[in-house]
This record gives structure tokens, sequence and C-alpha cells, in this order.
């Protein structure tokens, strides 16, 4: 792999990471606005959990991302 698209993986690494991040502050708010939905008032906890797994996701992603890549710069 080329050294600039090492750099750009790294770089979508770090996003993702920043959006895990971001969206970790931003689940508050998102079931603040499901709880006014009434369809969602029996599965509230299965939100908390969906919102919270995909955040995970996100941030684990991106930090596996931004592992990986460090690892194949400092081999070259």
């Amino acid at each position: 792999m080329d050294k600039n698209k090492i750099h750009l993986q790294l770089v979508w690494g770090i996003l993702l990471t920043l959006m895990g991040i971001a969206f970790f502050f931003k689940i508050p708010q998102i079931i603040d606005d499901a709880k006014t939905i009434e369809t969602f008032d029996a599965a509230i906890g299965f939100v908390y959990f969906c919102l919270y797994m995909i955040d995970l996701i996100l941030i684990v992603g991106g930090v596996k991302k931004i592992y990986a890549n460090i690892k194949k710069l400092r081999e070259r």
C-alpha cells in the first residue's frame, strides 16, 4: 500500500473515532427526542442499547484502523 493511501486510512480512522466520541455526547438528546414518540416507550432500553452499540463500534473501529495504519507507517 502506498504512503498516501495509508495516510488517507489514518485520517479516516481518526474521523471515525471523533464521530464516535461526538455521538456519545449526543445520545442523551436523541433519547429525549425518542421519548416523545409513543411507540418507543416500551423499547427505550433497546434504543439505548442500539445507540451505545453503534457508538462503541465507531470508536473501536476507528482506534483499530488508527493502530493498524500507524503500524504500517512504522514498517516503512
